[in-house]
């Protein structure tokens, strides 16, 4: 049995050893992946496609430097980070706090006829404000805290993995992801603390 790790080797050598379709099926493989990392930091949909398209690129013109001390795919989402963030400081701006997208969103599911099951219309209030502050807060993290907790919480790294793929020490990867929780729970707490349920 072969690890993923080991079968991503397996496909690197062949690109390095000129075979350029060996490199497609790391595209297609890890393509949706990374798209849903930079989606997080650059929040226009044809932009991201943009900087995931030029990690790709970036990742095959440094192929042949890879030896392997990382697994591939942490080595591809540190290009994909770094890329993201090299695109918003050239667009002279931070990622927005919330876009007109994620409004948009948010108003189109207040018409949604589908929720008219066992959900009373208080506890699906109450799901969807949840879920817009756990978004909206995630979104407001600066770069470095946003980036730790959609590595862990989102694409599911360990830290080990998280460390490799931001280039920092452990520790840094766990005070970021607790910070970033802290930050979370504080904008969660006063949903959760609903004076209405005092009345029991």
């Amino acid at each position: 049995m072969t690890t993923e790790r080991e079968c991503d080797q397996l496909l690197v050598e062949r690109v390095q050893a000129g075979e350029r379709q060996a490199f497609d099926l790391l595209v297609s493989k890890y393509q949706r992946r990374l798209m849903r990392l930079v989606s997080r930091l650059v929040h226009d949909p044809a932009e991201a496609e943009d900087v995931v398209q030029e990690t790709f690129i970036k990742a095959y013109r440094a192929l042949r430097h890879f030896r392997g001390d990382s697994a591939f795919y942490t080595w591809l989402y540190r290009i994909g980070i770094n890329t993201a963030k090299n695109f918003l400081v050239t667009q002279g701006r931070r990622a927005p706090t919330s876009t007109e997208a994620d409004a948009e969103r948010a108003e189109a599911f207040e018409d949604a006829e589908s929720l008219r099951d066992i959900n009373t219309p208080e506890s699906v209030l109450a799901s969807k404000q949840i879920a817009y502050t756990v978004n909206a807060a995630m979104e407001a993290l600066p770069l470095e805290l946003r980036t730790a907790i959609v590595l862990r919480e989102i694409e599911g790294l360990s830290y080990e993995e998280i460390s490799e793929v931001m280039s920092c020490p452990i520790g840094t990867v766990r005070s970021r992801i607790f910070r970033a929780r802290e930050v979370i729970a504080d904008k969660l707490r006063p949903l959760l603390d609903d004076p209405h349920d005092k009345r029991r």
